[in-house]
């Protein structure tokens, strides 16, 4: 597959940017400065009858990830670009909104503030005597790491538990698949499957195949409330070789609280 189609499509469907994906593996930034870890978490508890107080934007900037939580990846505010895409995308089907919220880089539904990120995993570097091979195995490599966005969002009320509610019954609804719309761009989603994972008050997971010009490609979307906060992931590779990222979700969940 030509790279300029698969970097089409990939931010159609995910408006993921390939700068990001070139440069998560090819340079290591100092880690960001970020609070004690002994700190208390400003994350809101669950309330009785599920009724929350939202957090303010800059309380969800602390609670996002930084790389002094996350070590060996490269995280990133969301460029202008990337925001500019994603302004673009939109969906078929009006019951696969939530999903195509969180693929386009939009908190689900009602949020009161979010916050996004981009998180790579950062490739080791290469010896100084590493041969032509070892060189080329890298450069594919560093096509097929998995970038995610993930996206904090906080709710009032019962807002946050609604958002869950909603994703679970798009993942349902959308099932058979749907199909993004990104400018003049057209992905199809052939497929929604739950998937495995549990943290927080609750969660929901999916496994999305993306057709990438007739190879098949896979996404992940996760997400996670506690409280009165809701983190969503959703991940794809260059290549559609995505895995779910655990190690992103665990580290977001623990700072959470």
């Amino acid at each position: 597959m030509r790279r300029s189609t698969v970097r089409r499509t990939a931010v159609a469907a995910s408006a993921i940017s390939l700068a990001l994906l070139v440069s998560a593996c090819g340079s290591e930034e100092p880690a960001a400065k970020d609070e004690p870890k002994d700190k208390p978490s400003s994350g809101a508890p669950a309330a009785p009858g599920g009724n929350t107080k939202a957090l303010s934007q800059a309380e969800l900037e602390k609670l996002v990830l930084t790389e002094s939580d996350l070590k060996d990846h490269k995280i990133e505010k969301p460029s202008a670009v990337d925001v500019a895409a994603a302004k673009t995308v939109s969906g078929d089907k009006a019951e696969c909104k939530p999903l195509v919220d969180i693929m386009a880089l939009r908190a689900p539904g009602g949020a009161g503030a979010s916050v996004s990120r981009k998180i790579a995993a950062i490739a080791k570097p290469l010896p100084a005597d590493a041969s032509a091979e070892d060189k080329m195995k890298a450069g594919m490599g560093a096509l097929g790491v998995t970038v995610t966005v993930d996206t904090l969002a906080s709710y009032e009320g019962k807002g946050a538990a609604d958002a869950v509610a909603a994703l679970k019954k798009a993942g349902a609804d959308c099932a058979g698949g749907f199909t993004l719309n990104a400018g003049d761009d057209k992905t199809k989603i052939t497929k929604v499957e739950g998937a495995s994972y549990t943290a927080g008050d609750e969660s929901v997971a999916f496994t999305i195949t993306v057709d990438m010009e007739g190879m098949p490609g896979t996404g992940h979307l996760v997400s996670v409330r506690k409280g009165s906060t809701v983190a969503t992931f959703y991940s794809q590779s260059l290549t559609g070789k995505a895995e779910q990222p655990k190690a992103v979700i665990e580290a977001q969940v623990k700072k959470l609280g």
